[in-house]
């Protein structure tokens, strides 16, 4: 067994973007995983969208509005997060979100991507 390509570290450490006002977003891409550790401002938003990766979304502090659209139904379902709350998107299902409160956030996706919904807008 080789661990020669291991990584350890910090998310705090983990270099910082703002791709959108109110976001601050650190990443580490792996070669099939990607994780993404946000802090959202209340009031920020990702716009509805969709992506062939398969995500999972960590709800860790704070309170976010999930919409959730039925591709072929056209219809919605809107679900509000509270910390410790965990949603699974299959590919292709469109979303789109909103703090309702300061937001600390744990996206992990797969394959890794390298633009999500908060570099959509």
């Amino acid at each position: 067994m080789t661990y020669a390509n291991a990584t350890n570290g910090k998310l705090a450490d983990l270099e910082t973007r703002s791709p959108i006002p109110g976001v601050v977003a650190r990443r580490l891409m792996g070669e099939h995983v990607m994780i993404q550790d946000l802090d959202v401002s209340a009031g920020a938003s990702a716009p509805m969208h969709s992506h062939e990766n398969e995500q999972i979304m960590v709800l860790l502090s704070g309170r976010w509005q999930m919409t959730l659209q039925d591709a072929g139904a056209q219809e919605t379902r809107v679900v509000t997060m509270e910390p410790g709350d965990v949603i699974h998107l299959p590919p292709n299902c469109p979303h789109g979100g909103e703090a309702l409160e300061d937001c600390h956030i744990l996206d992990i996706f797969s394959p890794p991507a390298e633009a999500t919904g908060i570099d959509k807008t």
